[in-house]
Protein backbone atom coordinates (compact mmCIF):
# COMPACT_ATOMS: atom_id res chain seq x y z
CA UNK A 1 0.00 0.00 0.00
CA UNK A 2 1.23 3.60 -0.66
CA UNK A 3 1.21 5.91 1.49
CA UNK A 4 0.74 9.65 0.89
CA UNK A 5 3.05 12.27 2.56
CA UNK A 6 -0.10 13.13 4.47
CA UNK A 7 -1.94 10.12 5.10
CA UNK A 8 -1.87 8.60 8.85
CA UNK A 9 0.22 5.44 8.84
CA UNK A 10 -1.24 2.08 10.05
CA UNK A 11 -0.16 2.78 13.73
CA UNK A 12 -1.49 6.38 13.69
CA UNK A 13 -4.74 6.74 13.13
CA UNK A 14 -6.33 9.96 11.46
CA UNK A 15 -6.79 12.85 14.29
CA UNK A 16 -10.33 13.24 15.39
CA UNK A 17 -11.96 16.27 14.31
CA UNK A 18 -12.01 18.59 17.45
CA UNK A 19 -15.37 18.81 20.30
CA UNK A 20 -17.48 20.88 18.50
CA UNK A 21 -18.13 23.56 21.73
CA UNK A 22 -21.17 24.99 20.75
CA UNK A 23 -22.70 28.14 19.88
CA UNK A 24 -22.05 31.03 22.23
CA UNK A 25 -24.57 33.25 23.87
CA UNK A 26 -25.76 36.29 21.43
CA UNK A 27 -24.88 39.18 22.90
CA UNK A 28 -25.96 41.30 25.62
CA UNK A 29 -29.32 43.15 24.80
CA UNK A 30 -28.31 46.80 24.54
CA UNK A 31 -31.06 48.12 26.67
CA UNK A 32 -29.69 46.98 29.92
CA UNK A 33 -28.96 49.38 32.73
CA UNK A 34 -25.40 49.62 33.68
CA UNK A 35 -25.64 48.06 37.03
CA UNK A 36 -26.96 44.48 35.22
CA UNK A 37 -24.23 44.87 32.42
CA UNK A 38 -21.84 45.49 35.69
CA UNK A 39 -22.09 42.20 36.89
CA UNK A 40 -23.56 40.41 33.42
CA UNK A 41 -20.39 41.11 31.38
CA UNK A 42 -18.14 39.24 34.12
CA UNK A 43 -20.28 36.32 34.30
CA UNK A 44 -20.15 35.85 30.35
CA UNK A 45 -16.41 36.58 30.55
CA UNK A 46 -16.39 33.61 33.10
CA UNK A 47 -18.55 31.88 31.21
CA UNK A 48 -16.48 31.86 27.86
CA UNK A 49 -13.03 31.31 29.73
CA UNK A 50 -14.52 28.26 31.42
CA UNK A 51 -14.85 26.62 28.40
CA UNK A 52 -18.58 25.16 29.20
CA UNK A 53 -21.61 25.29 26.55
CA UNK A 54 -24.47 26.48 27.38
CA UNK A 55 -26.44 23.19 27.77
CA UNK A 56 -23.54 21.88 30.31
CA UNK A 57 -24.20 25.12 32.04
CA UNK A 58 -27.99 24.55 31.98
CA UNK A 59 -27.48 21.08 33.55
CA UNK A 60 -25.12 22.34 36.43
CA UNK A 61 -27.43 25.19 37.36
CA UNK A 62 -30.63 23.59 37.22
CA UNK A 63 -33.04 25.71 34.97
CA UNK A 64 -34.16 25.32 31.58
CA UNK A 65 -32.28 26.86 28.76
CA UNK A 66 -34.28 29.35 27.17
CA UNK A 67 -34.11 31.07 31.03
CA UNK A 68 -30.39 30.59 30.90
CA UNK A 69 -30.16 32.06 27.41
CA UNK A 70 -32.11 35.03 28.39
CA UNK A 71 -30.25 35.76 31.85
CA UNK A 72 -27.03 36.16 29.32
CA UNK A 73 -28.36 38.40 27.20
CA UNK A 74 -29.97 40.41 29.27
CA UNK A 75 -33.10 39.67 27.62
CA UNK A 76 -36.84 39.99 28.92
CA UNK A 77 -37.72 40.64 32.53
CA UNK A 78 -34.75 41.68 35.23
CA UNK A 79 -33.74 37.89 36.43
CA UNK A 80 -34.49 36.71 39.64
CA UNK A 81 -31.83 35.78 42.55
CA UNK A 82 -32.13 31.88 42.53
CA UNK A 83 -31.78 31.99 38.72
CA UNK A 84 -29.05 34.17 38.96
CA UNK A 85 -27.29 32.45 42.12
CA UNK A 86 -27.44 29.36 40.20
CA UNK A 87 -25.30 30.51 37.50
CA UNK A 88 -23.05 32.05 39.85
CA UNK A 89 -21.92 28.77 41.56
CA UNK A 90 -22.02 26.91 38.78
CA UNK A 91 -19.34 28.87 37.29
CA UNK A 92 -17.56 29.08 40.73
CA UNK A 93 -17.81 33.22 41.11
CA UNK A 94 -18.45 34.92 44.22
CA UNK A 95 -21.21 35.43 45.56
CA UNK A 96 -21.38 38.26 47.65
CA UNK A 97 -20.14 41.47 44.90
CA UNK A 98 -22.86 39.90 42.35
CA UNK A 99 -25.70 39.92 44.80
CA UNK A 100 -24.90 43.31 45.77
CA UNK A 101 -25.21 44.59 42.53
CA UNK A 102 -27.99 42.39 41.63
CA UNK A 103 -29.51 44.54 44.00
CA UNK A 104 -28.63 47.53 42.82
CA UNK A 105 -29.47 46.49 39.27
CA UNK A 106 -33.03 45.37 40.75
CA UNK A 107 -33.53 48.92 41.86
CA UNK A 108 -32.15 50.28 38.63
CA UNK A 109 -35.06 48.05 36.53
CA UNK A 110 -37.30 49.80 39.19
CA UNK A 111 -38.15 46.55 41.45
CA UNK A 112 -39.48 47.16 44.71
CA UNK A 113 -37.61 46.60 47.94
CA UNK A 114 -40.55 43.34 48.72
CA UNK A 115 -39.53 42.07 45.14
CA UNK A 116 -36.07 41.96 46.15
CA UNK A 117 -36.47 40.93 49.56
CA UNK A 118 -38.55 37.50 48.36
CA UNK A 119 -36.11 36.91 45.63
CA UNK A 120 -33.06 37.05 47.78
CA UNK A 121 -34.68 34.76 50.32
CA UNK A 122 -34.76 31.74 47.83
CA UNK A 123 -31.26 31.54 47.57
CA UNK A 124 -29.46 33.15 50.54
CA UNK A 125 -25.57 34.61 49.76
CA UNK A 126 -23.07 32.72 51.64
CA UNK A 127 -21.94 35.17 54.78
CA UNK A 128 -18.20 34.13 55.12
CA UNK A 129 -16.53 35.24 51.43
CA UNK A 130 -13.86 37.45 51.53
CA UNK A 131 -11.88 38.86 48.05
CA UNK A 132 -8.02 38.25 47.95
CA UNK A 133 -5.37 39.90 50.03
CA UNK A 134 -4.53 42.07 46.96
CA UNK A 135 -7.94 43.56 46.97
CA UNK A 136 -8.43 44.28 50.05
CA UNK A 137 -5.59 46.28 50.54
CA UNK A 138 -6.54 48.15 47.53
CA UNK A 139 -9.61 49.04 48.73
CA UNK A 140 -8.53 50.14 51.96
CA UNK A 141 -5.74 52.52 50.56
CA UNK A 142 -8.24 53.90 47.90
CA UNK A 143 -12.16 53.69 49.85
CA UNK A 144 -10.88 57.76 51.33
CA UNK A 145 -10.32 59.45 47.50
CA UNK A 146 -12.65 57.27 46.00
CA UNK A 147 -15.10 58.41 47.94
CA UNK A 148 -14.08 62.06 47.72
CA UNK A 149 -13.59 62.13 44.32
CA UNK A 150 -17.20 60.42 43.90
CA UNK A 151 -18.87 62.83 46.36
CA UNK A 152 -17.67 66.55 44.15
CA UNK A 153 -19.66 65.05 41.72
CA UNK A 154 -23.10 63.39 43.40
CA UNK A 155 -22.72 65.82 46.30
CA UNK A 156 -24.45 63.19 48.53
CA UNK A 157 -22.76 60.50 50.88
CA UNK A 158 -24.96 58.02 50.44
CA UNK A 159 -24.63 58.27 46.17
CA UNK A 160 -21.14 58.65 46.98
CA UNK A 161 -20.37 55.57 48.75
CA UNK A 162 -22.46 53.45 46.57
CA UNK A 163 -20.53 54.34 43.33
CA UNK A 164 -17.50 53.18 45.89
CA UNK A 165 -18.83 50.47 46.81
CA UNK A 166 -20.18 49.15 43.50
CA UNK A 167 -16.57 50.08 42.02
CA UNK A 168 -14.57 47.62 44.61
CA UNK A 169 -17.15 44.80 44.06
CA UNK A 170 -17.17 44.94 40.28
CA UNK A 171 -13.39 45.27 40.89
CA UNK A 172 -13.48 42.02 42.85
CA UNK A 173 -15.45 40.09 40.02
CA UNK A 174 -13.09 41.32 37.58
CA UNK A 175 -9.93 41.20 39.26
CA UNK A 176 -7.79 38.48 37.90
CA UNK A 177 -8.17 41.27 34.56
CA UNK A 178 -7.39 44.14 36.81
CA UNK A 179 -3.77 43.09 38.02
CA UNK A 180 -2.99 41.81 34.28
CA UNK A 181 -3.68 45.55 33.10
CA UNK A 182 -0.46 47.32 32.74
CA UNK A 183 -0.90 49.41 35.60
CA UNK A 184 -4.12 47.92 38.56
CA UNK A 185 -4.74 51.47 39.88
CA UNK A 186 -4.62 53.25 36.52
CA UNK A 187 -7.44 50.56 35.33
CA UNK A 188 -9.28 50.98 38.71
CA UNK A 189 -9.40 54.75 38.01
CA UNK A 190 -11.23 54.39 34.90
CA UNK A 191 -13.94 52.72 36.64
CA UNK A 192 -14.21 54.40 38.97
CA UNK A 193 -14.70 57.72 36.79
CA UNK A 194 -17.23 55.52 34.33
CA UNK A 195 -19.41 54.86 37.40
CA UNK A 196 -18.91 58.38 39.15
CA UNK A 197 -20.19 60.06 35.78
CA UNK A 198 -22.50 57.61 34.95
CA UNK A 199 -24.30 58.90 38.01
CA UNK A 200 -23.58 62.31 38.11
CA UNK A 201 -25.79 65.39 36.70
CA UNK A 202 -25.05 66.45 33.19
CA UNK A 203 -25.14 69.67 31.52
CA UNK A 204 -26.90 70.00 27.96
CA UNK A 205 -23.71 69.66 26.57
CA UNK A 206 -22.85 66.52 28.08
CA UNK A 207 -20.22 67.88 30.67
CA UNK A 208 -20.98 66.37 34.07
CA UNK A 209 -22.42 69.43 35.90
CA UNK A 210 -20.08 70.70 39.16
CA UNK A 211 -21.84 74.02 39.65
CA UNK A 212 -23.49 72.36 43.25
CA UNK A 213 -20.59 71.99 44.56
CA UNK A 214 -20.23 75.78 44.87
CA UNK A 215 -22.26 75.61 47.28
CA UNK A 216 -20.69 73.16 49.44
CA UNK A 217 -17.07 75.21 49.76
CA UNK A 218 -15.34 75.55 53.33
CA UNK A 219 -15.41 79.48 52.44
CA UNK A 220 -18.99 79.94 51.49
CA UNK A 221 -19.79 78.40 54.56
CA UNK A 222 -18.53 80.69 56.63
CA UNK A 223 -19.78 83.75 55.15
CA UNK A 224 -22.59 85.43 57.67
CA UNK A 225 -23.96 87.97 55.10
CA UNK A 226 -25.93 86.61 52.59
CA UNK A 227 -25.21 88.89 49.49
CA UNK A 228 -21.91 88.21 50.10
CA UNK A 229 -22.18 84.41 50.28
CA UNK A 230 -24.72 84.54 47.39
CA UNK A 231 -22.07 86.60 45.27
CA UNK A 232 -18.91 84.04 46.56
CA UNK A 233 -21.46 81.05 45.15
CA UNK A 234 -21.54 82.80 41.75
CA UNK A 235 -18.08 83.20 41.30
CA UNK A 236 -17.34 79.70 42.25
CA UNK A 237 -19.70 78.29 40.17
CA UNK A 238 -18.65 79.66 37.13
CA UNK A 239 -15.10 78.33 38.53
CA UNK A 240 -16.55 74.68 38.86
CA UNK A 241 -18.16 75.02 35.28
CA UNK A 242 -14.98 75.61 34.07
CA UNK A 243 -13.24 72.72 35.87
CA UNK A 244 -16.44 70.50 34.10
CA UNK A 245 -15.07 71.79 30.83
CA UNK A 246 -11.57 70.31 30.97
CA UNK A 247 -10.15 67.38 29.48
CA UNK A 248 -10.63 64.01 32.17
CA UNK A 249 -7.25 63.68 33.22
CA UNK A 250 -6.66 67.41 33.94
CA UNK A 251 -10.22 67.47 35.64
CA UNK A 252 -9.04 64.31 37.28
CA UNK A 253 -6.46 66.31 39.00
CA UNK A 254 -7.93 69.89 39.49
CA UNK A 255 -10.86 67.46 41.63
CA UNK A 256 -8.86 65.33 43.63
CA UNK A 257 -6.15 68.09 44.65
CA UNK A 258 -8.38 71.22 44.62
CA UNK A 259 -11.76 70.40 45.17
CA UNK A 260 -11.73 67.01 47.76
CA UNK A 261 -7.90 68.59 49.26
CA UNK A 262 -6.01 65.20 48.76
CA UNK A 263 -2.19 65.63 49.33
CA UNK A 264 -0.39 66.68 46.01
CA UNK A 265 2.03 63.75 46.13
CA UNK A 266 -0.46 61.28 46.82
CA UNK A 267 -2.78 62.36 43.45
CA UNK A 268 -0.19 60.06 41.18
CA UNK A 269 -0.77 57.09 42.77
CA UNK A 270 -4.69 57.33 42.88
CA UNK A 271 -4.67 58.25 39.14
CA UNK A 272 -2.28 55.35 38.30
CA UNK A 273 -0.23 58.34 36.57
CA UNK A 274 3.31 59.36 37.15
CA UNK A 275 4.22 61.70 38.85
CA UNK A 276 5.87 63.87 36.28
CA UNK A 277 2.63 62.99 34.05
CA UNK A 278 0.26 64.59 36.58
CA UNK A 279 2.59 67.35 37.26
CA UNK A 280 2.27 68.00 33.48
CA UNK A 281 -1.73 68.08 33.71
CA UNK A 282 -1.66 70.12 36.92
CA UNK A 283 0.18 72.91 35.28
CA UNK A 284 -2.14 72.71 32.06
CA UNK A 285 -5.61 72.96 33.90
CA UNK A 286 -4.49 75.71 35.96
CA UNK A 287 -2.97 77.56 32.39
CA UNK A 288 -6.49 76.53 31.28
CA UNK A 289 -8.41 78.07 34.18
CA UNK A 290 -6.19 81.08 34.94
CA UNK A 291 -8.63 83.95 34.78
CA UNK A 292 -12.20 81.58 34.94
CA UNK A 293 -12.64 81.99 38.89
CA UNK A 294 -10.97 81.70 42.44
CA UNK A 295 -7.35 80.68 41.96
CA UNK A 296 -7.33 76.76 42.58
CA UNK A 297 -5.40 77.30 45.83
CA UNK A 298 -7.44 79.52 47.32
CA UNK A 299 -8.20 79.11 51.12
CA UNK A 300 -11.60 77.27 51.08
CA UNK A 301 -11.40 76.47 47.77
CA UNK A 302 -11.99 72.50 48.69
CA UNK A 303 -15.29 71.37 50.36
CA UNK A 304 -15.77 71.20 53.75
Amino acid sequence: MTLSPTSPTPEEPAARPARRRGRPPEGIEPRIGPTHRAWLEPVRTRLFASGLTLDELVGRSGYSKTRISELLRGKGYYPGWAITYSVVRALDIPVRPVHRLWTSAAHEAHKSAGWIEIRVDDARPPAAELPPVAHRGFTEAMLAPYTAYAHAFLQSDRRARAAVREVFDILWLTWDEAVAAPDTRRHAWHLLRDRVLHRAQRRPDGRPDLRAAAFATEAQSRIPDLGERFAHIERFTRFFDAVAALPEDQRDVVVLRYLCGLDPDAVPGVLGLSPAITHTLDHHARGALEGRGPHPDEPGATTP
